[in-house]
């Protein structure tokens, strides 16, 4: 243990390719404080550490995943008493996960089957804090923040930053997992596989569309899911003929197919609370235990028409107000999707299927103000 508290979680802990092991939450506990309008002296100070342990915690020298579990709630729960949102402080968990995912990549040694990243279904908030520092994106809880009036003492990163070398250890690990991963590593597989998705490389599409083409999924769950994942890594690279593709042949006129694509957004982004260990729940049958409401809201607020994943956005919020009308009544996102709707109609111009679903929600919505 060294002399600030730290402690060394792994036996690869201090190779030398893992000394920015913490770039994301310590990221994250940079803006934290700075919400806070602390200095790195004045937060050292109320922490009881010195100012290099805090300036090596943000900068991931010093890695937050490296403190003690006990030593880390102490920590945590002085920043809820000093009055930091439980937003914040949920993506700074988030970022402690992602630090770890990132690191366990970046060893790039041992067994692919070793990596945690195939341990649990992966959910946007973490997803979208794992995703920063490949792709800029920063995650819905950092968006908006107020900048701080302290000024900073010289150039600092706009966002958690991996080394070149690094970058391209990363993707390397994340198509050697996919290439690896077979059988019952199929949830693993597809995880490293959308996340290879992000790597700006010239060969990048040709290899995912090679990985892609080698699947020969045998169950209804494999294939609904490889459909998927095609369909989202060219949606995010632009491509919407393969989504286009996915919705009239995988999810129209077809009720298990309609089921698992809600249950798939519903967990994405935190309807549903229990975390999964497998795919299998999107195929189960049955009534969902979730509301709908949270679910409403981010459909509503990804109706972007140069999105990619705007025909998966329209087609999903259609069939979730199929399945579940009185969200309209009871959810403060149906006034904001009601006024949406004549931009979209209106200002732009949907595919023939988007345009339809469209008109089906006005619709709908003039018989919930009825």
């Amino acid at each position: 243990m060294s002399s600030d508290g730290t402690t060394t979680l792994t036996r690869s802990q201090g190779n030398p390719r893992r000394g920015h092991g913490g770039i994301v939450s310590g990221y994250v506990f940079r803006m934290i404080r700075e919400q806070l309008a602390h200095t790195q002296d004045s937060l050292a100070e109320a922490f009881g550490v010195s100012t290099d342990t805090v300036a090596g915690w943000e900068s991931g020298r010093r890695p937050l995943t490296a403190l003690a579990v006990g030593q880390m709630l102490v920590h945590r729960h002085r920043l809820m008493r000093m009055g930091i949102s439980p937003a914040l402080l949920l993506a700074l968990d988030k970022g402690l996960e992602a630090d770890v995912l990132l690191a366990s990549a970046l060893t790039d040694d041992g067994p692919t089957s070793d990596s945690p990243l195939g341990a649990w279904v992966m959910q946007r908030d973490l997803v979208e804090v794992l995703a920063w520092p490949l792709n800029g994106v920063t995650p819905e809880p950092m968006r908006g923040l107020d900048v701080p009036a302290r000024p900073r003492r010289g150039p600092a990163p706009t966002r958690p930053e991996l080394a070149p070398d690094d970058r391209r250890r990363f993707f390397r690990r994340m198509r050697r997992t996919a290439e690896e991963a077979r059988g019952g590593d199929f949830l693993l597989r597809r995880q490293a596989l959308y996340l290879a998705g992000y790597d700006d490389a010239p060969d990048t599409p040709s290899w995912l569309s090679q990985q892609q083409r080698a699947e020969r999924p045998d169950d209804w769950l494999t294939r609904w899911l490889t459909a998927r994942s095609v369909a989202a890594v060219a949606a995010r690279q632009g491509d919407r003929d393969r989504m286009q593709h996915f919705i009239t042949t995988t999810l129209d006129d077809d009720d298990a197919g309609e089921a698992a694509n809600l249950a798939y957004w519903a967990y994405w982004i935190g309807e549903s609370t229990h975390v999964q260990l497998s795919d299998d729940f999107i195929a189960t049958r049955g009534t969902p235990t979730w509301h709908g409401h949270k679910l409403l809201q981010h459909l509503v607020t990804g109706l972007a028409p140069d999105r990619g994943f705007f025909d998966l956005n329209v087609h999903t919020l259609w069939a979730l107000l199929a399945a579940r009308p009185g969200l309209l009544r009871t959810s403060p996102a149906g006034g904001a999707l009601r006024d949406l709707l004549p931009v979209l109609l209106d200002g732009t111009e949907p595919s023939t299927r988007a345009r339809r679903e469209l008109e089906g929600i006005r619709y709908a919505i003039r018989l919930a103000e009825a």
